[in-house]
Formats: structure tokens, sequence, C-alpha cells
């Protein structure tokens, strides 16, 4: 009888101490960090254990630059800012000639041919340079029968027809006597250029019948009349 208990409290030991040991838990293995498990990103860090780690970067690894042009200040064909053009515009050379210019006496009764020397680019200068002319006069004894008043609006020249175009003030005007003068002036004056076929003369571009009131004015003035 005895023996039976015995038996039986063993058997209840050795399943006590199996039921203990089948839910004893096991240890987590040790993990243990080894070069094969460090993997190498595509923008140079390394990722450990999903930390990311920034390497230092290496000689190879840097970027160079070159410097452009600009930054050293050698752009070719461009001339630095302390360079200055000498170029200098050219002038333009003018020409001088001697004319026959026309004017009266103090009295009025006859004309008078004087020398005056223009000097003139164009041939729209020349003619301007020959109606200044008719407007003054350093000789006491000779009157201008064209008044520094008058104002030359405008001077054209093409095939041999020659226009001026005048604005005359009223204190400009002369007599009959002066007016046939004035004409005859400005006629000998500019006829002496062989280019000069014809001469209009027009008052604030219009085509007046006569100049001041006293004559009438031929449109255009030839070298016949």
């Amino acid at each position: 009888m005895n023996k039976k208990i015995w038996i039986a409290a063993l058997l209840v030991t050795v399943m006590a101490v199996a039921a203990g040991c089948g839910s004893k838990p096991t240890a987590a293995p040790v993990q243990t960090q080894s070069e094969g498990s460090e993997t190498q990103t595509g923008n140079g860090d390394t990722e450990v254990q999903d930390e990311v780690i920034t390497e230092p970067a290496t000689a190879g690894s840097e970027e160079t630059t070159t410097p452009s042009n600009s930054a050293n200040g050698s752009t070719e064909g461009t001339p630095s800012s302390g360079e200055t053009s000498t170029d200098k515009p050219s002038t333009e050379s003018k020409e001088k000639k001697t004319i026959e210019v026309f004017y009266t006496d103090p009295e009025e009764l006859e004309l008078h041919k004087a020398s005056a020397e223009i000097s003139y680019a164009s041939e729209e200068d020349k003619y301007k340079a020959a109606f200044a002319s008719l407007q003054q006069n350093k000789d006491e004894k000779l009157v201008p029968l064209w008044s520094k008043d008058i104002e030359l609006k405008s001077v054209q020249f093409n095939d041999g027809a020659l226009t001026l175009d005048i604005h005359m003030p009223d204190t400009a005007r002369l007599g009959a006597g002066g007016e046939v003068f004035a004409l005859d002036a400005l006629k000998q004056t500019f006829f002496q250029f062989d280019e000069v076929k014809t001469l209009d003369l027009l008052v604030d571009g219009q085509s007046s019948e006569s100049l001041m009131g006293h004559v009438e004015l031929e449109h255009p003035m030839t070298r016949s009349n």
C-alpha cells in the first residue's frame, strides 16, 4: 500500500516538474552587428538598424565646380568696366567759298556788289549761308535789303529748282524801290550758283502774289527774268 502511494506521489512530482519546464520562456537570441548589416544608400549615408548615420564626406566625393568666365572677370569679347572707347566721332569737314552778295546804299539808289565768305557742309547749308549773307554786312556804306527779322524757314533743291520758304514780319517790308532791289539782290546772289536754274520764293509756305505789296512776285523766277 505504501509503495503505491510513493509511486503515485513520484508521478505527480514528475508531471509538475515537466509542466513547469514547458512553461519557461525562452531567451531571445542576442543580436550582433556585423559589417554585412550595413547598407549603403544612394546619397552617401550608411543605414544601420533603421538609423541613418551620415558619413563624413571624403575627398573623392567632393564636387568640383569650374568658375565661370564672368566670375573671373575675363569674358571673351566683352570689355571690362574700366575700359573706355577711344573712338571719337569724326567732325564733318566744311567747305569754304567766296561768293558775290548784293546790297544797296543808304539812299537806296542802286545795287552794290560785295564779296562774302561762306562755309558749309552740304548744298542746303550753302544756300542758307548765302541767304544769311544777304542779311548782314560790315560795311557801313552798304545796306542789306533783307532784314535779319526775316526767317528762312526751309530750303529745298531738286533738279535745278531751288525753293526758299520765308517768314516776313511787317518791320522787314520796304517801299516799291526797295522791294525791286531786294528781289534783284536775291536773284543775282543765288543764280551765281550754276546748278540753280529756277528760284521760287514762298511766304509761310504760300505762293504770294507780291513780296511786300508793290511788285508782282513770279513763281518761279528764272535767270532770264
